[in-house]
């Protein structure tokens, strides 16, 4: 371990490991614990460390930088530093080991987050898709503290440049915000580099809905299609208004066909609670037509598998377009049923309870329908008015 003035030329021209060494240690005359290592298999090239003891009189060893990457000035400033941050108290070694200690964001996702959401979250399963999709490549190998705001929210834009529609790419941003302040609630991290990240503006109010005239093709092949299962979910949905997942877990023993009530369990309805829907003339019919009662649990069942259907997405890209309608999304559907109640001259209220809308908000959007039924209510003013001038006359 030889002791010597060190100098840039030297660090430039005699940087050799002697014969019979893997590897050695120049110490630097000027600056008591800087040290040069130079190993064999890197002739030429060496790293810069600073040998220290810790607060238990450990020696340490702490890397600086290697020589192609900083010069010998650079170097003994960045020992200088050390050193002072160290009589203060401070420890490199400790730190860095800390900072190994912290772990990943798959470690995190997949032994800590994903074990807590799957018996509180409904919809854990699209969380361990999102994981698997992007986050996992993009994330994934960063420890919780090396995750930074830029880091996120140049992720985040680069989805909306990629063509995701803003509340896919939303999604993406809520779970890591959602994840991180768990790993935050878990001690696991200090700070959150998901907050105050600003979300898409997510313009989702589209409604697909359907003329007399595209109605009546729809029902034509929903009537007429080979597939009969698939065609009663939707005309099921079109009868009901209720989500796709809720008819999809629909169970026999929730049907009360006499009183023509369906109760929908909280564990499938979306506000979390216990949900009756009234059952009119055309979804009755839709359960008359069924063979599934007595003979399974659920309602609609996938006759090639004998279980309760998970999706129809295939089928019914077939069937709207054959329909002649390939925009009609089967959420339109909800939409459609909607807008009968509202044209009815049913009031928003009445749509919100049937729909099972948590908030008055979310039924608003339909208000723009009404305006026939409101029309047709200032007309019986008229019809008034007009009675009263003419007794008058």
């Amino acid at each position: 371990m030889p002791i010597i003035k060190i100098t840039q030329p030297f660090i430039n021209n005699e940087l050799h490991c002697p014969e019979g060494k893997a590897r050695i240690e120049i110490c630097d005359k000027d600056l008591p614990g800087l040290y040069v290592e130079v190993r064999k298999s890197s002739p030429g090239q060496g790293t810069y460390y600073l040998r220290y003891k810790d607060s238990k009189g450990k020696t340490c060893h702490q890397k600086i930088s290697k020589t192609h990457e900083m010069t010998l000035v650079e170097a003994r400033k960045a020992a200088k530093t050390l050193k002072a941050e160290i009589n203060l108290g401070a420890d490199p070694r400790g730190e860095e080991k800390a900072k190994r200690a912290v772990l990943n964001y798959s470690e995190f996702f997949e032994q800590h987050y994903m074990p807590y959401v799957k018996v509180r979250k409904r919809s854990w399963k699209t969380d361990l898709g999102f994981n698997r999709l992007r986050l996992k490549a993009e994330f994934g190998d960063l420890r919780l503290n090396q995750i930074t705001r830029q880091h996120i929210q140049t992720f985040h834009t680069r989805m909306s440049d990629e063509g995701l529609a803003p509340a896919t790419s939303n999604h993406y941003l809520k779970l890591l915000k959602h994840s991180l302040n768990l790993a935050i609630d878990w001690d696991m991290l200090e700070t959150n580099p998901a907050s105050r990240i600003p979300l898409f503006h997510e313009d989702n109010l589209v409604e697909n809905l359907l003329s007399e005239e595209q109605l009546e093709r729809l029902l034509s092949v929903l009537k007429t299609d080979e597939n009969r299962m698939v065609c009663q979910i939707a005309l099921y949905l079109l009868s009901t208004g209720c989500r796709l997942n809720e008819a999809l877990q629909a169970k026999w023993s929730q049907v009360d066909q006499q009183h023509r009530v369906w109760k929908i369990p909280a564990s499938n309805s979306k506000s979390k609670r216990v949900r009756a829907v009234p059952l009119n003339d055309s979804a009755l019919d839709v359960l008359n037509q069924l063979t599934t009662r007595d003979r399974y649990e659920h309602v609609f069942i996938n006759f090639q598998t004998e279980l309760a259907y998970t999706t129809i997405s295939k089928v019914w890209g077939r069937l709207r377009t054959k329909a002649g309608l390939p925009h009609l999304r089967i959420h339109d559907l909800r939409h459609q049923f909607a807008s009968f109640l509202v044209n009815s001259g049913q009031t928003l209220f009445m749509v919100q309870q049937i729909l099972g809308h948590s908030s008055p908000a979310v039924t608003q959007r339909y208000s723009h329908l009404s305006t026939k039924s409101l029309q047709e209510a200032a007309n019986k003013a008229s019809i008034m008015i007009k009675g009263a001038m003419a007794t008058t006359g």
